[in-house]
């Protein structure tokens, strides 16, 4: 069972070192979603209202490689993620606070959703997200992994080179990473960036149109929707057949053939999309609100 931690029981001295910088702590409330972390609270600050804290204790190695990453690509996502407030390391917790997204609920991704058209539009932002593979932070600079080490132990040499590109991308877009706000929440916030990696821009369109077909849209609707992208439109079929290539075998290691068998099939719709020539559209609108 997911371990939540609440407030009162993290150490009194993280807690008060998180409230000496934003202020005494009137509420808390456990936030259930999510898998890389053992404390998500709402809390809300005398000092600067609601705040999204999130923690793993410093013992547990890989969600604290990943509350790494999040924290370090974080100042590359304004207007796209949660701003980072705060950081804290102390007490045998390693923690972050974030802006809260008031009233923000997940995206709704079943066919027919109002939340589409901003969830395209944050995705168009993220293509945007252009980087060499070693990011300033502070006075150091740290490796962004690359797709193709994600996928390493199940893709050839070919394969590997095929996978390179210099965008940041999230890798793990479903509807509890995507936060609706705004007028009528028409507004998308992708959080969550635990899992980021360097790789073709196109990556993350994919898999959402992935995600699309397991909340049930048709494969021919969840790829009109992915027509959508100028990277998809303009995607080298060498490298999208590496990437299902990749995420079948790695799937098909983890829960054998049988059990992999929906899951891949839903990847290998991406295979054969018609090719794009000639001039490049425009990026899609941002939807009203």
């Amino acid at each position: 069972m997911l371990e939540r931690v609440r407030w009162e029981e993290l150490p009194a001295e993280l807690r008060d070192a998180i409230e000496t910088k934003a202020g005494e702590v009137t509420e808390s409330e456990v936030v259930a979603e999510g898998l890389n972390c053992s404390t998500a609270l709402m809390i809300r600050t005398e000092k600067h209202g609601s705040l999204f804290l999130k923690g793993v204790r410093e013992n547990v190695t890989v969600e604290v490689g990943a509350l790494r990453q999040e924290e370090r690509v974080n100042g590359a996502l304004g207007g796209i993620s949660a701003q980072l407030r705060h950081r804290f390391r102390l007490a045998g917790w390693y923690c972050l606070t974030f802006e809260y997204v008031d009233n923000g609920r997940h995206a709704d991704m079943t066919p027919g959703s109002s939340d589409l058209d901003a969830i395209g539009f944050a995705l168009d932002r993220m293509q945007q997200l252009v980087f060499p593979n070693l990011l300033p932070y502070g006075r150091f600079q740290f490796t962004v992994p690359t797709l193709a080490d994600r996928f390493e132990d199940f893709i050839n040499t070919a394969e590997s080179r095929a996978l390179q590109g210099d965008n940041l991308l999230h890798t793990d877009i479903n509807p509890y990473n995507i936060l609706m706000y705004g007028a009528h929440n028409s507004r998308a916030c992708v959080v969550d960036w635990a899992m980021p990696a360097t790789g073709p821009a196109w990556v993350d369109p994919a898999y959402t149109a992935v995600r699309l077909m397991e909340c049930g849209h048709t494969p021919a609707a969840a790829l009109k929707w992915l027509g959508g992208f100028t990277s998809w439109q303009y995607a080298d079929p060498e490298s999208v057949r590496a990437l299902v290539n990749a995420v079948c075998r790695q799937w098909t290691a983890r829960v054998g053939e049988k059990d992999a068998r929906y899951s891949n099939g839903n990847y290998e719709h991406l295979l054969g999309y018609p090719h794009k020539t000639g001039k490049r559209p425009t990026s899609r609108k941002r939807p009203p609100g």
